[in-house]
Parts: C-alpha cells; structure tokens; sequence
C-alpha cells in the first residue's frame, strides 16, 4: 500500500487560498480518478477538487469552514501498490511496524499542524477582504482577528493595503499610550462616537420560513451594495430593430450546428455588437480608481449567466473584439455551459472591462443593472418583442411587424456623461440593426 497526498491545487495567479465548504467523501470510502472529494469556495468562485488517484481516503486533514494555502494536503489517499520508498513496506515483519508507526506520526504531526494553523488564520469576512499578504504580516507581527478589522483601509473598495499594515504597526504602540497622554494635558470631555446606524428589526412570527442566504448570496448583496454606494448610477434606454438578426439566425443557424457542432443563439451576436461599440468608444472601457481613470486596453466582455440556485455569476470573455462570430459562439457556449455547472475556475470570471446581462432570458423587457465594480457600465439586454411599427419607406409610411428590443445601458455618472452613455448604447442598437442578411457565418 501507498499514501498519497492530495493538494489544493492552483486556482489561478490571483487565488493563494480556499475554503472547504463541503465533504464529498468520509474517511474510509474508495474514490476513483477524476472523482470529486470535496468542494471548496474562494472569494470569486466555487469548485471541486478531484482525487488524482484510485484508492481509499484514511484521513481529512481539515474541517468544513476551514482555510487552506494552495498548495497544502488536503486529505491523505490509500492506493495500491508501492509508493516508492517512503510508502514501501519491508519484507521483515519486525521492520514493518517502525516505518507505519513514522508514517502515522508524520499525519497526526500535519493534522496538528493544520489545525493550529486553521485556529489561528486571520479569515476574511463578508465585509472585508483580506490579501495573503496583508494576512502573512498580521501573522508575523501578531495582530489579531479584531485589531485587523478596526484598521481603516485606503485600497480598493476600503480595502486594507500593505502600507496600512505597516503604518499601523509603527504606531501600534503610540496608539495604545495617545489617549492617556491626551487625558492628563487637555481635560476636556472628549466627543462621545456617533453611534452606529441601527438596522430596522424584523419581525417573525411562527408561520414564516427563515432561510439562511448561501455564501455565494452573501457576497453577491455584498458587492452590490458597495457598488451602488460607489457609483452614481444613471441609466439610458434605446429601443432596437432587430427584424434583420431575427430572420438571419433563423435561416443560418441549422448550418451552422452542422457545421461547428454549436448552437447560434443571439447572445454571442450581441457581444459582437457591444465589442464593436466598445472599439468606437474606448471611454467606456475604463475603471476608475480613486482620482484616476484606467483606460483599458483589452477589450474583456462580462456576461452574466444563472446559476441552478438563481445566483449570478459573470465569466469573462477575454479579447472579445478580436473574436470572430464562430469563436464568440464557442466562447459564450463554453462559460455558460460550465457556469451552470460550477465548473469555472478562478481567472475564467476576473478582468472584466464591461458587462452585458440579458433580462429578456426571464421575460422582462428592460431592466437598470447595477454596475459591476471597478467597470463603469453595463448593458441589459430585454426580452425581443414582435410589434407592430411605422416602416419608412421610398413610397410612404406603412405599418408592419418588427422584432424589436430595448437595450438598457447603466453607467457611472462620475467620469461617463449622459452624451458619451447614450451614444455608446446608440452604437450597439445600430449595429444590430445594420446586420447583414446575407452574410456568411
């Protein structure tokens, strides 16, 4: 028999921890290869982790809740066979017994390691985010949980930065001595705090159902809070012809099933569209960080997609603009598909530089999105109605039937005017209006 080690594996450059959220295996169960033992979270998405080998697990080196470093054994796995020279077993029954009694040193050594480790990790909590960095020198330097959470951050989204790490400590001690020394020379009774804002009470009887939001919740009402805390939301609407994508789709998308074994639906026809406008109006494709705007020199489309829980979660396609029709139809089948199945890794919904949702998918016909941070715009795509409209023409004005659509653009008020918003949700509607009835897929 051989143990076998098995990982957290990298996630992705930004992503150095996780938390396990949920065993899939108990001590004692065979797993085969690729099978999934348990489930993990970061703060962007969640995920599995898959046994490398067959064999059967003897022993879980962390709990549910736990944080663990990428790179850390998770779990050790039993298999078959000789594990090289640290796993082998001697031929001698009397040498036997010394090299399993080290082998089980060693684990119950790495399990309270672990555990001492766990109970002492600086964790990051639904309001504040912590960097393995930020963490490493609070571990050093021995600041705990609550001194951590009353540093005020000057990052990102308040944020604690490295620098308010190393301010805080160089006046650690002063801090603690300043407001006795203040007492003794100024004998003013000092400004009593305000108090915090206190949160409505809500009733519950005993009829109603309490049900405790999913961490992926949490985050999600988390960030879109903050966002609308941070941006000054304000939106346009545009409404769009869309009669010469709807009959093209219709005569073209058969083929091309056939052709690229891919579904054509209007999504990525869509993304197409925004990629373009957002070529013709780069200051769209911005951040904003603090006093300072990013231009962004990518082009890397958000696309919202629905979780089987009725979360959200935003993948990114990368470089979208230099996609041709074929490869945003991959591109969007792809993320979504393994979107539904939490199969997205870390990096595959980070870097965003503007997002698209489509609310049509539930019957609305409009919405006002909220802005997903640091971007500053986002376009909502309403459900395509057939109406009746005015149709001009060479002879005279007729009515006729139209498929048509609104676009819901929301941007951010403190760098995009109402001139740049509305010409950029203009630009898209008159792309699709503008498609090519005959053009080749």
């Amino acid at each position: 028999m051989a143990k076998f080690e098995l990982k957290l594996p990298k996630m992705g450059e930004s992503v150095a921890e996780a938390t396990v959220t949920n065993w899939l295996k108990e001590v004692g169960d065979t797993i085969e290869a690729d099978e999934a033992v348990l489930e993990i979270a970061t703060d962007k998405v969640d995920s599995e982790v898959p046994s490398e080998v067959d064999g059967v697990l003897i022993e879980k080196l962390f709990d549910t809740d736990d944080v663990v470093q990428v790179g850390e054994t998770i779990a050790i796995i039993e298999t078959e066979g000789d594990g090289g020279e640290e796993n082998s077993a001697p031929a001698s029954s009397t040498v036997e017994t010394k090299p399993d009694k080290e082998l089980v040193d060693a684990v119950e050594d790495k399990v309270e390691t672990a555990k001492q480790t766990t109970q002492t990790a600086i964790e990051s909590t639904d309001d504040r985010f912590y960097s393995p960095l930020v963490k490493n020198i609070a571990k050093e330097e021995g600041v705990s949980q609550s001194e951590l959470d009353s540093i005020s951050g000057t990052g990102k989204d308040g944020r604690v930065t490295k620098n308010d790490m190393l301010a805080y400590i160089e006046n650690r001690g002063q801090q603690q001595a300043q407001p006795k020394q203040e007492t003794a020379q100024q004998p003013v009774a000092s400004k009593p705090a305000p108090a915090p804002k206190q949160k409505p009470a809500v009733s519950v009887s005993g009829e109603d159902e309490v049900i405790e939001m999913t961490r992926m919740g949490k985050m999600i009402s988390k960030h879109m809070v903050d966002s609308v805390q941070t941006s000054a939301h304000v939106q346009s609407f545009v409404e769009c012809d869309v009669t010469n994508v709807w009959n093209w789709r219709n005569k073209v998308k058969g083929d091309f099933a056939k052709r690229e074994g891919e579904k054509l639906t209007f999504t990525p026809i869509f993304m197409e569209a925004v990629a373009k406008a957002l070529k013709d109006y780069p200051l769209m494709n911005i951040a904003v960080d603090g006093d300072k705007i990013i231009k962004r020199k990518n082009v890397n489309l958000g696309m919202a997609a629905a979780l089987p829980d009725g979360n959200l979660i935003v993948p990114v396609i990368k470089n979208a603009d230099q996609l041709n029709l074929v490869g945003m139809s991959k591109a969007v089948n792809d993320l979504a598909g393994r979107a539904r199945k939490n199969q997205l890794k870390p990096d595959e919904i980070q870097g965003g530089t503007y997002t698209v949702t489509n609310v049509g998918t539930f019957g609305s016909i409009m919405g006002t999105p909220i802005i997903n941070q640091p971007q500053v715009g986002i376009l909502a795509l309403g459900a395509i109605r057939k109406v009746p409209a005015v149709i001009e023409t060479p002879d005279g004005d007729f009515i006729g039937i139209r498929y048509k659509m609104f676009l819901s653009h929301s941007y951010d008020h403190r760098v995009v005017n109402g001139a740049l918003g509305g010409q950029f949700v203009k630009a898209v509607a008159d792309y699709l209006e503008a498609w090519d009835v005959n053009r080749e897929v």
